[in-house]
């Protein structure tokens, strides 16, 4: 996929003066060797710097950084570590940083062989906090080179979302359609992340549309639709003016992402969207995603935002869904019940129009939307990619504004179940645990609105750990049984 950040991760070992600087010297090549035996060296590189108590070594290891191109850091204590200097350094890069520690190798070696970087790890956290910095610190952050290694692989996704939300434009077009206030949250909080929003109007993207008529690129788009869609290709005749709205887009965010290296896109679709432009955007929406340029439906600029940090954590196609309809009790007692190990409150089904990309559909046809054709002429609605999800794990979530401009998330995984969902549009059958709890004492509780982003794998852990570093103070998850949530009546 395009539009997507990539990290390189400078590894720098420090030492306090006391200690021997051969402890973090060994441990920090050890560490190194680690990594490249397990996962390359593509993501990372080694300062050859050594910082003792040292501002002027953290100066020059800050620019060793930048010439090797790192946009992201290890500070890696291989003894206890100079605390002034190893968070000044935090404070000097410009990017992401995460601590570890060297564990104690040996009882053979604990007299000149020990680090003491178990308690070093304590300084640091504390000289962080009084600098008002932020860093990654894994759960257990001590361990072996293996052990630390391991550490900087979890962290290079995480880094790569705060790598990609500075340097991030979400490029929106109209209001949020009328009778849809969920969707629609102040944009102080955009700017807080340091991402960039461009809001324009419809009618400014609906003028762009109109300059690509006969756009001499429309042929080949067409040509590689008609390849994706094979025998679901049920709607022929739109398919060059779909051509045309992708083409528009994708100039529109070559031509308006300014400074910024990465796009997302809030995109209107209703409801004079159908009438003007004789198509709904689903399918489009669904391919540009598939590109790794995450598009939200109805104009759902955290949604939007949401996908993108969705689509870097997993390296992978996201989608933005309604979390819509509850399951039939007939259908989870044929389908579900003694077949899955969950109750019926803990299933749902997760629908939008068409707007899931079709590697993520068990089977899927291009056709109409059926809800706006009960009001509007079929020929005007054509453009959604209809079929169930694809069966496989799942994460649930979204990082959203309040109405009073504070920003929290929620993160649940789960599964779409091998089961058919006998509806329309891009549906599946999710099942999380205690998801009925889940609704109701915090999407409900928190007042989130109905459209939720879906990964494609659990990665719960890592969106966590990305939210906690931009410092959202509540993050919600699927509390298991028996973990009361506060709002949850202990009588019931």
């Amino acid at each position: 996929m395009n539009n997507m950040p990539k990290v390189k991760i400078g590894i720098v070992a420090v030492s306090r003066d006391c200690f021997p600087e051969s402890l973090s010297v060994n441990r920090r090549k050890a560490l190194v060797a680690a990594y490249a035996a397990k996962y390359g060296m593509d993501d990372i590189y080694e300062c050859p710097i050594c910082i003792v108590e040292s501002e002027l070594h953290m100066l020059q290891a800050v620019e060793d950084l930048k010439k090797a191109g790192c946009n992201a850091l290890c500070v890696y204590l291989g003894n206890f570590g100079p605390e002034i200097a190893e968070t000044l350094l935090v404070k000097h890069f410009d990017g992401p940083a995460m601590i570890c520690a060297a564990a104690e190798e040996s009882q053979n070696d604990l007299m000149d062989g020990r680090g003491d970087a178990y308690c070093g790890v304590l300084n640091a956290s504390y000289n962080l906090k009084l600098r008002n910095l932020k860093a990654y610190i894994p759960e257990y952050p001590v361990g072996t080179a293996e052990e630390c290694a391991d550490m900087i692989k979890e962290f290079v996704p995480i880094a790569k979302a705060i790598v990609g939300l500075r340097n991030l434009k979400i490029i929106s077009f109209g209001p949020r359609p009328l009778n849809f206030l969920a969707c629609n949250a102040p944009i102080k909080q955009l700017y807080n992340l340091g991402v960039e929003i461009e809001e324009n109007s419809e009618l400014d993207l609906f003028e762009a549309f109109n300059k690509h008529e006969g756009d001499s690129r429309i042929p080949e788009v067409v040509a590689d639709m008609e390849k994706e869609l094979g025998a679901g290709n049920k709607r022929p005749e739109v398919l060059q003016r779909l051509a045309q709205y992708e083409l528009t887009l994708l100039d529109w965010v070559e031509a308006h992402k300014g400074s910024r290296e990465y796009v997302a896109i809030a995109g209107k679709c209703w409801p004079a969207f159908q009438t003007q432009f004789k198509f709904v955007p689903c399918y489009v929406n669904s391919r540009l995603t598939a590109k790794g340029i995450p598009v939200s439906c109805e104009v759902d600029i955290y949604g939007a935002l949401s996908e993108f940090i969705g689509t870097v954590v997993s390296d992978d196609i996201v989608t933005l869904l309604d979390i819509n309809n509850s399951v039939p009790a007939d259908m989870y007692k044929e389908a579900i019940e003694g077949k899955f190990p969950y109750t019926h409150k803990d299933t749902f089904m997760g629908f939008h129009c068409g707007n899931t990309a079709s590697t993520k559909l068990a089977f899927c046809e291009m056709k109409y939307q059926k809800i706006m054709a009960r009001a509007l002429p079929i020929e005007c609605t054509n453009g959604t990619l209809e079929g169930d999800i694809a069966p496989g794990k799942i994460t649930f979530f979204r990082l959203q504004s309040t109405a009073d401009a504070q920003i929290r998330a929620y993160i649940a995984e789960g599964e779409v179940l091998d089961v058919r969902t006998k509806s329309f549009g891009a549906i599946g059958v999710f099942a999380i645990p205690e998801m009925g709890r889940f609704y109701r004492h915090v999407l409900i509780e928190r007042n989130y609105p109905h459209h939720g982003a879906v990964a494609f794998g659990h990665f719960g852990k890592a969106l966590f750990e990305v939210f906690k570093y931009l410092g959202v103070e509540e993050v919600k998850f699927n509390q298991p049984k028996g973990m009361l949530y506060p709002t949850e009546n202990p009588f019931a």
